[in-house]
């Protein structure tokens, strides 16, 4: 049954009406001389809706007459009526044609780079090396040899563990791992000093092998030598070591931060305006006028890149700019006021800058009080390990 349905759909077929009193007659002599009907739906007594194929069609209208019955065309259906339908659109055909032979030239070609995993390293430095090895958007993927560029990656760049590369429709997604920076590593058996890393005043010594050259309270700067690669003894003479141990310091962390008394600040209205273009490869165009309703505004900037599936990108952006208005506000402050804001911003820079804040002992805040402005120096003394291992070079 599903075979002759599918096959009246390639020919055609025909949704007709029949109406009159005999139309259980109709039905059973087209059972009786095998002429196929379907989805046969009887609304009234005398009225029946079924589907026929084309070339049946002459053969009810005479078993019709026949049974004294009015038949009647209600819907054509089909391949061949479908293509009656378009065949004087030739526009629609030939851009039909060529949208499919463009679908099928971009598909080998890059149209997008998806760079996962990066942490410190941001996307955009990982692109561009990509480009120079001969991996970027816009590229045939039968000319990127994916082996190769990871390879002089990985030679190339210090800061890269692994990489890997994966051509998938016209997305290259590129996975890396970032390498942890390693300090310097002084081997056991070689010759080395402790040397001060920062200024500082010194609050303790403790020299595990060599010679302590500081002491409490000394005060000292970056490179000073803390404690030295060699030990003395009044028969031995001066022997060279290995210098190990810890020395903490007192050191200064400063910031300074410039509060004027009277300023202006722009404020947000939540008047919003979106303007759209399309960037089909490196041509852009706009939809919008160039200049903005707003006297004031910021603009922020979104852009998307068109896809058919999850990995089959095109080469067509579509830009969005959202420039959102604002409007200026006076505001004055006090000299406290102004005093306050200062210290509390200053502190939020130097709390980012000092690795455990439970090594603070004290906090210094100076104010330099002028007619249009107030300047803020806050400054954190913190204990804190400064020495750090230097090859001695002979």
């Amino acid at each position: 049954m599903y075979v002759k349905i599918f096959l009246n759909y390639i020919l055609g077929y025909l949704n007709i009406e029949i109406e009159g009193y005999f139309v259980e007659k109709f039905i059973n002599t087209c059972i009786a001389k095998n002429i196929f009907l379907w989805n046969i739906k009887r609304t009234k007594s005398t009225l029946v809706y079924c589907n026929i194929g084309i070339n049946n069609f002459r053969k009810v209208r005479k078993i019709a007459k026949n049974s004294k019955c009015k038949i009647k065309i209600k819907n054509k259906k089909g391949l061949p009526f479908i293509f009656n339908k378009y065949k004087k659109r030739k526009i629609f055909f030939i851009f039909l044609f060529v949208l499919t032979v463009s679908i099928i030239s971009l598909s080998n070609f890059v149209w997008n780079i998806d760079v996962t995993g990066n942490v410190n390293i941001s996307k955009e430095e990982i692109v561009k090396s990509l480009e120079q090895e001969g991996l970027k958007v816009g590229k045939l993927k039968g000319k990127i040899n994916t082996k190769q560029i990871i390879s002089k990656m990985r030679l190339e760049r210090n800061d890269l563990a692994w990489i890997g590369i994966e051509l998938k429709g016209t997305n290259a997604i590129v996975k890396i791992v970032e390498a942890d920076k390693k300090p310097d590593i002084i081997n056991e058996e070689e010759y080395c000093n402790i040397v001060a890393t920062k200024p500082g005043i010194i609050v303790k010594v403790n020299a595990l092998n060599g010679t302590p050259l500081v002491k409490e309270g000394d005060t000292i700067k970056e490179g000073t030598i803390l404690v030295g690669g060699w030990l003395e003894g009044k028969y031995t003479g001066i022997r060279y070591v290995h210098a190990n141990g810890d020395v903490k310091a007192k050191v200064w962390y400063s910031q300074k931060e410039k509060i004027e008394l009277k300023q202006v600040k722009n404020k947000q209205t939540g008047n919003k305006e979106n303007r759209y273009s399309v960037k089909i490869n490196n041509f852009q165009i706009n939809f919008y006028k160039t200049l903005s309703k707003f006297k004031k505004y910021d603009t922020i900037e979104e852009n998307k890149k068109i896809k058919l599936f999850s990995d089959f990108y095109l080469p067509i952006e579509v830009l969005k700019k959202t420039n959102c208005e604002y409007s200026e506000e006076n505001l004055e402050y006090s000299i406290e006021e102004a005093k306050e804001i200062g210290a509390k911003k200053a502190q939020e820079v130097l709390e980012k800058q000092i690795p455990n804040k439970n090594d603070v002992v004290n906090t210094y805040i100076n104010y330099n009080e002028q007619e249009e402005f107030v300047e803020v120096e806050v400054t954190y003394e913190v204990l804190e390990e400064i020495g750090t291992k230097e090859k001695i070079v002979f």
